[in-house]
């Protein structure tokens, strides 16, 4: 028990999706600094995604309707994101070739 919470390996589950998926903002505030300018990379859309699976289990197994809402849509923006990331490279090697 911390502070009034029981933690069990649900809990602990649920904490790590929710470190996986804040832990997106300093990443790319790290990466923008880097670079000069406000820029998104990829590793932000993989944290996003792999927070939000891990979220939507945890808030499944919680049987939590209001988590399961609010993680569920956020797969769509993620992945056409990594669709046109992974387009723009594609055409970027084609194009260099």
């Amino acid at each position: 028990m911390f502070l009034g919470f029981d933690f069990g390996p649900w809990e602990i589950f649920g904490l790590l999706g929710n470190a996986c998926f804040g832990s997106r903002f300093i990443v790319q505030w790290v990466h923008s600094e880097r670079v000069g300018r406000s820029e998104v990379p990829v590793i932000f859309w993989y944290l996003s995604l792999a927070g939000s699976i891990v979220l939507l289990v945890y808030f499944f197994q919680r049987r939590s309707i209001i988590g399961v809402l609010a993680y569920l849509p956020n797969f769509v923006p993620y992945i056409r994101n990594l669709m046109l990331i992974a387009r723009e490279k594609r055409e970027g090697a084609a194009g260099g070739s």
